[in-house]
């Protein structure tokens, strides 16, 4: 039988892709749990979504957040064996970005979330990409990890998650809840 603990971690360090180990509560590893949390709030978008594109679109996006999530845990010496985030991605996400918001209403103020469940769960997966946008921005000027496409790619994605959260309440038929201006 397979093992699903190694002991390795009880000493309060994991390890990288590549030589070395790092303090559980370094900012590597932060950012690399609040993508895990990232990862995990669209497996909840995937699972409610109202709509197979978004579903799909969803998927794919949980993929490519591992990949990040590689490039993230690499050390220096294989980083470019990880490295997979560039233009292209930051593309495909403006792609869906353009498609997705020709088909909706941008409100003229602040929304709520919590018009449909769906909505709800693209906000809370908009907010967790935010501040995975944090961690990367501080892991850049840190020198922690160098692909600056990294950040680009993060805040594309929250864009799309809060275009893809009035979607999903249009969707749902659910009137888009905003504060008074």
């Amino acid at each position: 039988m397979k093992s699903f603990y190694t002991r390795r971690g009880d000493d309060g360090t994991t390890g990288l892709l590549g030589e070395g180990r790092l303090e559980k509560h370094d900012l590597r590893m932060e950012t690399l749990g609040t993508l895990d949390e990232v990862s995990a709030v669209f497996g909840l978008v995937r699972s409610t979504a109202a709509s197979t594109d978004i579903k799909q679109v969803v998927l794919e996006i949980q993929k490519q957040i591992y990949k990040l999530m590689g490039e993230v845990a690499a050390t220096k010496e294989t980083v470019e064996q990880f490295r997979v985030i560039d233009d292209s991605m930051i593309m495909w996400l403006e792609e869906k970005i353009d498609h997705f918001s020709s088909q909706i209403d941008i409100p003229k103020a602040f929304i709520i979330p919590g018009d449909s469940f769906g909505g709800a769960a693209m906000a809370m997966a908009r907010t967790t990409v935010r501040r995975a946008e944090r961690r990367i921005s501080e892991s850049l000027s840190r020198g922690d990890i160098e692909n600056t496409a990294v950040l680009k790619y993060l805040n594309r994605l929250s864009s799309l998650c809060f275009v893809l959260e009035i979607y999903e309440n249009k969707l749902s038929s659910k009137t888009q809840q905003t504060l008074a201006k």
